[in-house]
């Protein structure tokens, strides 16, 4: 294969709960596109961070950590985590320097072992900063002794540092075959969540209305944050746009019943999809004829 062969695939980051994970996401992609905590557990879905150059692309897929599951939640959350196995092209197994290896981690291992005999694994040892540089010697010695035949490559990193980041990108490139890039340069994470988000409001705020309406309306997620000194609250902010005022008294009903119908019957839904609860803020906008409108059509994600 010539060197300027473009390359690309998907890799999925794996590990325990609060491996680092994410805050590697961030910084191979380096941005903030996944949700980092010291909390386990924050992640709930698979989040993708695009990391573009000159020659290739690769598509991060960031899961919840894999463990073993107590709860139909935590059940499910691994079971999306051995979907994404057989979807990739290569495996990275975080573990951390700062912690002996344990039966969670090698529970994974054979987990990797027996869901995907087939993809390409690669071993990280990560939050090498935490530790002084004998405890990181000594850490990869373990993780060679645990995984070494079965891996193509063990990396040492620190992502909060920026540590060897660019040495495990090039390994990853190196696993990977020529191919397309799967999403247009500049863009960092599919966001699904943010589209499903506004795809529930607009669910909610076409049920029930006349035939008119349903190409009218657009639903954009303008802001989500998690509220300031809570961490189990996220504030969601959302513009509606329709085409005319008559749409908008339609959309917000007789004293604002039906926007609050709409607010409750899509914050369920929201909850349920980010794992915590939401204050989903809703304001309602007429664009006229944003349907054909080049430079709204593009605020609206058209």
């Amino acid at each position: 294969m010539s060197d300027s062969e473009f390359r690309s695939g998907f890799i999925c980051l794996v590990g325990r709960p609060n491996t680092g994970k994410s805050t590697l996401t961030n910084a191979l992609v380096g941005s903030k596109v996944a949700i980092t905590s010291n909390r386990p557990q924050t992640t709930r879905h698979t989040i993708r961070g695009i990391v573009h150059r000159e020659h290739f692309q690769i598509v991060l897929v960031d899961t919840p950590g894999l463990h073993r599951p107590r709860t139909l939640l935590g059940k499910r959350l691994n079971d999306l985590v051995r979907d994404t196995y057989s979807e990739v092209d290569v495996i990275g197994l975080c573990i951390p320097a700062d912690e002996p290896i344990g039966s969670g981690d090698r529970w994974i291992f054979e987990q990797i072992r027996a869901m995907a005999p087939r993809t390409t694994l690669v071993v990280i040892v990560t939050k090498i900063d935490k530790v002084p540089k004998d405890r990181v010697a000594a850490q990869l010695m373990a993780v060679n002794e645990l995984a070494g035949e079965h891996a193509a490559a063990i990396v040492p990193v620190s992502a909060t540092r920026g540590e060897q980041v660019d040495v495990l990108t090039d390994v990853f490139v190196d696993q990977l075959g020529p191919g397309p890039a799967f999403y247009p340069d500049g863009e960092l994470t599919d966001e699904p969540e943010e589209m499903l988000m506004a795809e529930f409001i607009r669910e909610a705020a076409l049920e029930g209305v006349r035939e008119e309406m349903p190409h009218s309306l657009a639903v954009v997620i303008d802001e989500v944050t998690p509220r300031e000194g809570r961490d189990d609250l996220i504030d969601v902010h959302a513009l509606l746009y329709v085409e005319r005022d008559s749409q908008k008294g339609i959309i917000i009903g007789k004293g604002g019943e039906r926007l609050k119908y709409i607010g409750t019957t899509a914050r369920r839904q929201i909850e349920k999809l980010l794992g915590t609860k939401v204050y989903l803020d809703l304001r309602v906008k007429v664009a006229k004829n944003w349907q054909q409108d080049p430079k709204l059509l593009g605020r609206l994600g058209f």
